[in-house]
């Protein structure tokens, strides 16, 4: 089953105690746990990279109810999003020792997955850590939700995370006419401009209401909005929409990163949504869930492959090398301190498609500028 010795033990990142706000790095213990012998139908699998996702703030607050994923408690170890390295499978399973996997147990160097939760990677895209980006939730709900239109004028707020660093750049193939961000760092506003083709970022925190700088902005109004923040923001893209603007929602940071909250509930401030502007102006306001749209991630996989190779689309992360600066990472996303998708690098060697060998400490490839590395002051939500 196994194609070399393993160690007898590997670390993993649990949850030491449950916050009353945002986590600090003693809320967390990096553990040593045996690795496991897998059983009938499980795999086996050496993580290289996993994802550091916000909503993991709302999972340890445990101040919502009806997520699609479980709460966290005290002694739990985290999960996420993970790309790892098949080294045990079950006899008759097609999955190989050396195949490249995905799976959502993360926050561990080895994880013992069911492999009927495996999805196997091959080179749709060029880098198996692409494989982390948070994209098909922007392309779903421009696609699905919002039916974006040739020359649409496109809201993305938070537009320097995860998901909008590549919602504008997806919203410009799909035909957007304009593209416009939020974020709070000046920064990182000049690198949407300057790499991800926004056309104009709006700053939170300068004492300009967003409202008033959406209206300067876009003084004909907004067709879509792909909402990852909530908020002041939602109700200012509201005040801004043209008849028959399409509102998709994919998150919901002005919660779950607000200091002394617990992940989830409600913004951090009540925001009122006039019901009858809704209703005059013909605005449709839906929610993203993944789960509802199980076509999606095979149909984005396929175009984000073809665009990187193209060149007509770049992937903004930060990889943090190694399992023990994982909690740190947390906190550093809630705080905003970097640009695009956070991920921690467990690999101490190449990982390679075929001929399409990726160095870790090599970031660039065809298409796309090298990742970054540095870290911004201001929060992005």
């Amino acid at each position: 089953m196994a194609t070399a010795a393993l160690p007898r033990t590997a670390r993993e990142i649990r949850l030491a105690a449950r916050p009353e706000g945002l986590p600090e790095r003693a809320h967390f213990a990096v553990a040593e746990a045996p690795v496991p012998e897998p059983g009938p139908g499980q795999v086996l699998v050496r993580n290289r990279h996993f994802l550091v996702f916000p909503g993991l703030l709302t999972l340890i607050g445990g101040a919502v109810e009806g997520l699609p994923l479980p709460p966290l408690h005290a002694g739990d170890t985290l999960f996420g999003p993970a790309v790892g390295e098949v080294v045990a499978a079950p006899a008759g399973s097609p999955l190989r020792p050396g195949a490249l996997v995905s799976h959502l147990l993360g926050w561990r160097e080895y994880a013992l997955v069911d492999a009927a939760a495996c999805t196997p990677l091959d080179d749709t895209l060029p880098d198996p850590v692409a494989y982390l980006a948070q994209g098909s939730a922007p392309y779903g709900a421009l696609t699905r939700l919002a039916g974006i239109r040739p020359g649409d004028t496109v809201l993305v707020t938070g537009a320097a995370g995860a998901v909008g660093t590549l919602a504008g750049q997806t919203a410009r193939l799909l035909g957007a006419g304009r593209v416009i961000g939020t974020t709070g760092s000046p920064e990182k506003a000049e690198r949407l401009v300057a790499e991800l083709g926004y056309d104009t970022v709006l700053l939170r925190g300068t004492g300009r209401p967003i409202a008033e700088q959406l209206a300067g902005a876009a003084p004909a109004g907004i067709d879509v909005l792909v909402d990852t923040v909530g908020g002041e923001q939602l109700a200012a893209a509201l005040g801004a929409a043209r008849q028959g603007a399409r509102f998709a929602l994919v998150g919901a940071l002005s919660a779950q990163l607000a200091p002394g909250r617990a992940g989830g509930g409600p913004p951090v401030e009540p925001v009122g949504i006039d019901p009858f502007r809704l209703v005059v102006r013909g605005i449709s306001v839906r929610g993203y869930l993944g789960s509802e749209h199980p076509d999606v991630e095979e149909e984005w996989t396929g175009r984000f492959g073809a665009w990187l190779r193209s060149g007509g689309i770049r992937f903004p992360h930060v990889r943090i090398p190694g399992i023990d600066r994982a909690p740190q990472a947390l906190r550093e996303l809630a705080e905003g301190r970097h640009f695009g998708a956070v991920v921690v690098e467990l690999a101490d060697q190449a990982v390679s498609f075929g001929s399409c060998r990726q160095d870790p400490k090599e970031t660039a490839w065809p298409g796309r500028r090298a990742v970054d590395t540095g870290v911004a002051r201001d929060a992005d939500r």
